[in-house]
């Protein structure tokens, strides 16, 4: 039966159909509550060609200034480095009242970035689902993504509380818990549970490419599940990733420098056999993971 539910938007536009993109895109498809009417946009002709090989959205387009004119909801999903200059383009066509909304993991960065073009008849709500998987592009996106998982949304000083309970329902309606948070704490937070993990898989596969050529031949053949469990997330976009780290750069700096001091303590305690302090840690991590998996978030 087809729900007579008035959806939460007319059209959206998803600029980025990515891994998180054109999720936001299936999602939509299965559920007609969220927008009447989908545009996917993206510079890259072959990107475009692959959206509507696979049917993910209305129209699809290679020219966003076009795509966003009639949109109430325009989110930017890309890399954070882009945002400044997809958002210098676009803003002064956007229809009035419209949200524009964004995916970007760093947010004192991307609200930087996007303030200045900002008029007052546009509501900017940064928001980041906390999903994702290695892959990337639009065959990557599943509708499933975004359920039972966070989406964290970093309202700023003159956002309006209408708008944020948009974005508030739409990812609702997406699957996924909200919260709000301020700018800083969020940044704060996903440099420890986000941005270092992947510092650290992309640091720990470097170090092995450089180790002599047979040890590193060894390492590629008998590789536990510990080393596979880091290449898995190292396999992310290079391109993404390289934009949080820069654009995060204070939070990670300072996370990594407390892992740093945690590591030496740990290879003190290994060194001086101190056997209390290494299992007391271990637990710790154990006691993580439990509650990892009670959260439904493993």
């Amino acid at each position: 039966m087809t729900s007579l539910q008035t959806p939460i938007f007319k059209q959206i536009t998803v600029i980025g159909p990515g891994l998180i993109g054109s999720s936001i895109l299936r999602r939509i498809q299965k559920d007609h509550t969220i927008a009447e009417y989908t545009i996917a946009v993206d510079i890259d002709p072959q990107v475009c060609n692959r959206v509507k090989e696979l049917k993910i959205a209305n129209e699809v387009s290679s020219d966003p200034i076009q795509a966003i004119q009639n949109a109430d909801c325009v989110i930017l999903a890309i890399p954070v480095g882009a945002m400044q200059e997809v958002a210098k383009k676009i803003i002064p066509h956007m229809k009035k009242r419209a949200i524009l909304t964004d995916t970007g993991s760093t947010k004192a960065s991307v609200i930087a970035a996007i303030t200045p073009f900002l008029t007052n008849d546009i509501s900017f709500i940064p928001a980041h689902p906390m999903a994702g998987t290695e892959f990337s592009g639009p065959d990557a996106g599943f509708e499933s993504l975004f359920e039972n998982r966070w989406c964290l949304i970093t309202p700023t000083s003159v956002t309006d509380r209408k708008s944020i309970h948009k974005i508030e329902q739409f990812w609702q309606t997406m699957g996924a818990n909200t919260r709000i948070l301020s700018i800083k704490h969020h940044d704060k937070i996903c440099a420890i549970v986000s941005h270092l993990p992947h510092l650290l898989a992309f640091t720990i596969c470097n170090t092995a490419d450089n180790l002599a050529d047979e040890t590193r031949s060894e390492v590629l053949d008998y590789a536990a599940s510990g080393f596979r469990d880091f290449t898995r997330i190292a396999a992310s976009d290079p391109i993404m990733w390289k934009d949080i780290f820069l654009n995060n750069r204070e939070a990670i700096l300072e996370m990594l420098a407390r892992f740093m001091e945690d590591a030496q303590a740990m290879a003190k305690a290994i060194r001086w056999q101190d056997e209390n302090y290494i299992v007391k840690t271990i637990k710790k991590g154990r006691k993580i993971r439990k509650s990892l998996i009670n959260n439904k978030q493993a």
